[in-house]
């Protein structure tokens, strides 16, 4: 399980696992184990067992733990980075609360104003692999409509210049929650893709393919991809098609068919 170059994480209620297999058959790179949002309070206990046994009996997968300073913290924490690929961490605000998790990869999700204007510090921390996006829940605390591409066009952007400054790879976006909508799914793939995320998190095995679909670069950026390195084998300045290459476009090229390599 590649999480630094996953495309689709699929989440699946902690509670629920008679659903674990079904999402691990669904397609998706990740699987994400919740034990957050999805979760209620009186079931919190039980889906950390439930987590716990299907993680020791030897599947692959990132845990979202509930957020620091919740009751439930410390002991998913725990577990999570004793046995999870990696652990996702809700809220995040604070670097030393990731650097608190022993060793293990964390996906920090930025999904605060707090989170946002710190996105570089929590980026930077040791242990983390690569952050997420949180809309839905920055958008309630910003009294904006998550479905609004340009309400947080900002903080998307936020995150994608942090994740670069701090040399992870392009963040994971956040949810879709419209289930039946395939143009807005599609939509909200194309424009987290143009603003250099190259992930999902997504909530129903439907969204799985449409993602890795959109998060996959195209044949036709493909071509051009290689058609700059053909252009430029030596590394020099040359012309494709009346434009400039030089090693920036080249770079942009080389990540093209990194990504592609490894799916």
């Amino acid at each position: 399980m590649n999480v630094a170059a996953a495309r689709s994480f699929l989440f699946v209620p902690g509670h629920r696992p008679d659903r674990f297999a079904k999402a691990e058959a669904a397609g998706a790179d990740v699987v994400v184990l919740d034990l957050e949002d999805a979760v209620g309070a009186q079931l919190k206990a039980v889906a950390r067992e439930n987590v716990r046994d299907w993680l020791e009996a030897g599947h692959e997968a990132v845990v979202r733990i509930n957020a620091a300073g919740t009751p439930w913290f410390g002991e998913d924490a725990a577990v999570a980075s004793a046995l999870a690929t990696a652990v996702m961490v809700p809220k995040a605000e604070d670097p030393e609360v990731l650097g608190e998790l022993s060793g293990a990869a964390v996906i920090p999700l930025l999904e605060t104003a707090l989170g946002i204007v710190r996105s570089v510090a929590l980026c930077g921390a040791p242990s983390v692999i690569r952050p997420a996006f949180g809309s839905v829940d920055l958008a309630a605390e910003l009294g904006v409509d998550h479905r609004s591409q340009e309400a947080l066009r900002h903080a998307r952007s936020a995150v994608v210049l942090a994740a670069a400054a701090t040399g992870r790879p392009g963040p994971i976006d956040g949810v879709t929650t419209a289930l039946d909508d395939e143009g807005a799914l599609t939509a909200d793939v194309e424009a987290a893709i143009t603003l250099g995320f190259t992930g999902k998190l997504c909530i129903h095995p439907r969204q799985v393919a449409h993602v890795n679909r959109g998060c996959t670069p195209s044949d036709a950026d493909v071509r051009w991809a290689r058609d700059v390195l053909a252009a430029s084998a030596d590394g020099s300045v040359a012309v494709l098609n009346g434009q400039m290459i030089d090693r920036p476009v080249l770079l942009r090229a080389e990540r093209i068919l990194a990504r592609v390599a490894t799916h």
